[in-house]
């Protein structure tokens, strides 16, 4: 638990703080309507398209989630010469967030994924990608710039979504410029690419994240996070691998799995009143959890609002930052 006093302390210091995100760039797009009949050409739905928007996604909705909370936050990585790569940079910069960092690279393709909704229903999603090799012959320009795009910054979150920028050397350069700065950094790990990286202030990864970084089966589902013991040894694990101040393994409707070197284990309780859609939640909580840090909050401080976060945008469709007013209302609520 926090209180309400304490949330909006931290939540008013963290308006003087800046936090650079650098990671794998999308466009979320949502195609959405409703469903009266069965196509007569296949067994398919026939959706009538009622609305077509498109939001920031992957490493973008984590700076999004930053700025919604009253923080500051520039936006580091790559996308393609292409109309979406623009748009997604309009719509950044539409909510204030510097995009000084975001390179536009001839021959790259900018993510884009498109989700077919209907009826609350997600029906299909397209992919639209280029292969992270491709994106890997362009990370030496974002490389070239980290030093000025670090100036003067309270925080730095690498967020890995597998679409190549994240990879060894940018993440040692990162981290090389953060212990110079001293500032805090924040790792959301991709499950299928390892990275290596140490020395961080807090690692989010989700439950299949932390077992698969740590080599622990994924195949079971988590039915009861008290009894299961691939968290303990994956936090184990982990802790001595990424060595992070604080380890927050985030376990959907289950809450979080707080873990910290010398320390007991503690499980935050979902403070997710529903869950629609859990799209976008690994998102928000690197984003409250290293902007809290910046702000002055402890490690259990900033587990918890980032926890009262992550419960905000899982009563949301689709991806979705929170806002300050959101987040001070679930504290209020629960008070």
């Amino acid at each position: 638990m926090i209180s309400v006093a304490r949330a909006n302390e931290i939540l008013n210091n963290a308006k003087s703080k800046r936090l650079m995100v650098v990671g794998d760039l999308m466009l979320d797009r949502y195609v959405s309507g409703a469903v009266s009949r069965i196509s007569p050409e296949a067994p398919v739905p026939v959706v009538h398209v009622m609305n077509d928007t498109m939001v920031p996604g992957g490493a973008a909705n984590v700076a999004l989630n930053i700025q919604s909370m009253g923080g500051q936050a520039g936006m580091a990585g790559l996308v393609g010469d292409d109309a979406d790569g623009e748009a997604l940079r309009s719509l950044l910069s539409e909510q204030g967030i510097d995009t000084s960092g975001i390179l536009s690279c001839e021959g790259l393709r900018t993510t884009v994924k498109t989700r077919v909704v209907a009826e609350r229903q997600q029906v299909v999603r397209f992919d639209q990608e280029g292969a992270p090799d491709a994106v890997a012959d362009h990370v030496g320009l974002l490389q070239d710039k980290l030093e000025s795009l670090l100036d003067g910054v309270d925080g730095v979150i690498v967020e890995d979504y597998g679409k190549g920028v994240i990879e060894d050397d940018l993440v040692q350069r990162i981290m090389e410029l953060a212990r110079e700065k001293g500032v805090p950094v924040g790792y959301d790990p991709k499950d299928d690419h390892p990275v290596a990286i140490s020395g961080l202030t807090i690692a989010t990864p989700n439950f299949k994240e932390a077992c698969g970084a740590a080599g622990e089966s994924v195949h079971e589902p988590l039915v009861d996070p008290a009894i299961d013991p691939r968290l303990e040894r994956a936090a184990a694990v982990l802790l001595e691998k990424w060595s992070p101040e604080l380890l927050a393994i985030t376990l959907g409707p289950h809450g979080m799995y707080l873990c910290r070197p010398g320390a007991g284990a503690v499980l935050l309780p979902t403070r997710a009143r529903e869950v629609f859609d859990v799209s976008g939640a690994g998102d928000t909580v690197i984003a409250a959890s290293l902007l809290a840090l910046a702000a002055g909050a402890d490690h259990v401080e900033a587990a918890n609002l980032a926890n009262y976060a992550a419960g905000v945008v899982c009563a949301k469709i689709g991806t979705a930052p929170c806002s300050r007013d959101e987040l001070m209302e679930a504290i209020k609520a629960s008070a």
